[in-house]
């Protein structure tokens, strides 16, 4: 297994990146992650923190040019002249010229701008080169499927809520089916997760945290994770999932937790934004 994932625009998206939501000190954590070895940092408009992330980056002392960044459009902002207007402020903030990956963060199918026509004007964006591959958060199938018959241009990505107690899997399959790579948010869950007996006695087994044998679990289901913490201690854990591989038993094990709908934790799709 590469440390990198091949995207369907060409480019390689990091398998383990480093996430920046309700971080305490996002520029102080960013430029540390950085310094451990994370070579992707996701951030987005309503996280409100894409100056600080900008910040951390420059601070970090690593070039630009190594950096996959990801942000990601906020809600209200899906007409299509708010797209332009409110990617470039995300520029701004950033203090880029360019972002490697521009998400909708929610499709908000209640919204009276049809998600159709804000994917068109994110396809805008990167045929202009100003982003360099456009993707989606929390599409469904139904979602996924408006877009791509409406504009026949498949989203680089569909970052979704994928964990062990809600392991997501037929919102994966469709997504990777239609060569869309599934970037897990909230892979470590809640933390709840991490006290499960069954991955303690795997983690102890293998002489792991907890939190690495999940990470491991997602990798080799084939997806992308985007862990988030403040402590460096954490992030250099968090990033070392590249010793050891978890047999088809322990696979089948952590599997065995998923919960469906009962293990959600983040609002579904279809009812968030309203």
């Amino acid at each position: 297994m590469t440390s990198t994932f091949e995207l369907n625009s060409g480019h390689e998206i990091p398998r383990v990146g480093f996430g920046t939501s309700a971080l305490h000190d996002p520029a102080e954590a960013v430029a540390a992650a950085l310094q451990s070895g994370y070579r992707a940092v996701d951030t987005a408009q309503m996280y409100r923190n894409e100056e600080a992330v900008g910040q951390g980056l420059r601070a970090s002392a690593v070039p630009r040019e190594e950096v996959f960044i990801t942000t990601k459009l906020n809600n209200q902002f899906h007409a299509p002249a708010e797209v332009h207007r409110t990617f470039a402020e995300s520029l701004d903030r950033l203090g880029l010229e360019t972002v490697d990956l521009f998400l909708i963060h929610w499709p908000v199918p209640s919204l009276e701008v049809d998600y159709v026509d804000t994917w068109k004007a994110m396809i805008e964006l990167r045929d202009a080169g100003r982003a360099s591959a456009i993707g989606v958060s929390n599409f469904q199938q139904e979602h996924l499927e408006r877009i791509i018959d409406a504009t026949a241009v498949v989203p680089a990505v569909n970052q979704i809520e994928v964990h062990p107690y809600f392991a997501n899997n037929e919102l994966r399959a469709y997504s990777k089916a239609q060569g869309i790579a599934v970037e897990a948010w909230s892979p470590l869950g809640k933390g709840d997760e991490l006290s499960d007996p069954v991955l303690s006695v795997i983690a102890q087994r293998l002489g792991r945290t907890p939190a690495q044998v999940v990470l491991r679990w997602h990798l080799q289901r084939g997806d992308v994770v985007i862990p988030k913490t403040d402590s460096p201690a954490r992030m250099q854990e968090n990033f070392d999932v590249w010793g050891f591989e978890l047999s088809d038993q322990e696979m089948a094990e952590l599997d065995s937790l998923d919960r469906g709908e009962a293990g959600r934790r983040g609002p579904h799709p279809n009812e968030f934004g309203r």
